[in-house]
């Protein structure tokens, strides 16, 4: 189980390790069907882009307590331009994904838990 303060790392840092531990949990999802390596491959990349990060908050947020919410919105408000190809708006609510992915993971993997099987209900993992 992973160690330290989240509470002491930026918005910045915990999107950074929200962004890894979310491409793990897609890597993990999409194992379990055999497929070529390449198609799992972009199975995940379609799973990890920010548009797919920002749909899944969207998906989400009726489920937060206050405190991700916060949380959310410390990641969304911490983005600069973003990406040249895609809007503004889209890459912060993509890092405020993130950066509660992150957060979760060191502070309560049990809600992470939670909140990863809510995404999961209705999804598809076949590349």
């Amino acid at each position: 189980m992973p160690s330290g303060c989240p509470d002491d790392l930026g918005p910045l840092q915990l999107a950074w390790l929200g962004d890894a531990v979310w491409e793990m949990h897609q890597r993990i999802m999409f194992c379990k069907t055999p497929a070529r390596s390449k198609d799992l491959h972009e199975a995940v990349v379609s799973k990890v882009n920010a548009e797919s990060q920002a749909k899944a908050l969207s998906r989400l947020e009726v489920y937060l307590t206050d405190v991700e919410k916060q949380l959310v919105r410390r990641g969304r408000n911490k983005v600069g331009r973003g990406s040249r190809k895609l809007d503004v708006a889209i890459y912060s609510q993509a890092t405020g994904f993130e950066t509660l992915i992150g957060w979760l993971f060191l502070k309560n993997p049990a809600r992470l838990a939670q909140i990863l099987d809510r995404l999961e209900e209705n999804e598809s993992f076949c590349p």
